[in-house]
């Protein structure tokens, strides 16, 4: 099959708790990269999700330290909170 990867950048202004990371994460920015899959059945193009994973940083450093597949409705729901504090 064939896959394609999409990354965007998202920003906490508060620091932000994810379960698969396990432990809270310092507000700034972080790549989330989603990868997806082609599915072959349809007869235009549909992609399913596989994984989405964000890299982890420690604060004010840009170097990843670590890379986490995470659920993209938790983040979702993260950035929510985070724009409502």
């Amino acid at each position: 099959m064939s896959t394609r990867i999409t990354e965007k950048t998202v920003t906490f202004a508060q620091p932000f708790f994810l379960t698969a990371v396990g432990e809270d994460q310092a507000a700034g920015a972080y790549r989330v990269e989603t990868e997806e899959e082609l599915v072959q059945e349809m007869s235009f193009p549909v992609y399913r999700r596989i994984a989405t994973r964000i890299y982890l940083h420690a604060p004010g450093d840009d170097r990843v330290t670590g890379i986490a597949t995470i659920d993209p409705t938790e983040l979702d729901a993260a950035l929510l909170k985070d724009g409502q504090a």
